[in-house]
């Protein structure tokens, strides 16, 4: 019902930037939120960032270095900054449309290097 597709992902020094993009497709309405989630070897997945309407959040460890936006009706991106070596992981894409249901992307790797 929901496509996601990211994109961005690749390898990076420690210190330096990575922008990473979200395209969702087919039925697209009624999307209430997205968020961004990543999964590193060996730990849980967790929640990067969200954005509802204008409030968006943040896991403490990216706080003043992530920021999540939605560029227009299909791409929500994510701007990383400042990159540590613990940064590296999958990051999935992830749509919630009203009423609950979830939509998940297939992931883009994200390796810092230090």
């Amino acid at each position: 019902q929901v496509r996601l597709v990211e994109s961005g992902g690749g390898l990076v020094q420690a210190g330096g930037s990575l922008r990473l993009s979200c395209t969702a497709s087919g039925m697209i309405y009624s999307i209430n939120a997205m968020g961004w989630y990543r999964q590193a070897p060996g730990a849980q997945r967790e929640l990067v960032a969200d954005i509802t309407g204008g409030n968006t959040n943040y896991a403490d460890s990216v706080k003043g270095r992530f920021t999540i936006s939605r560029d227009n009706a299909v791409i929500t991106s994510l701007q990383m900054n400042s990159l540590k070596p613990e940064d590296t992981a999958v990051y999935y894409c992830k749509a919630i449309k009203t009423g609950g249901r979830a939509y998940w992307g297939q992931g883009t790797q994200v390796t810092v290097s230090s």
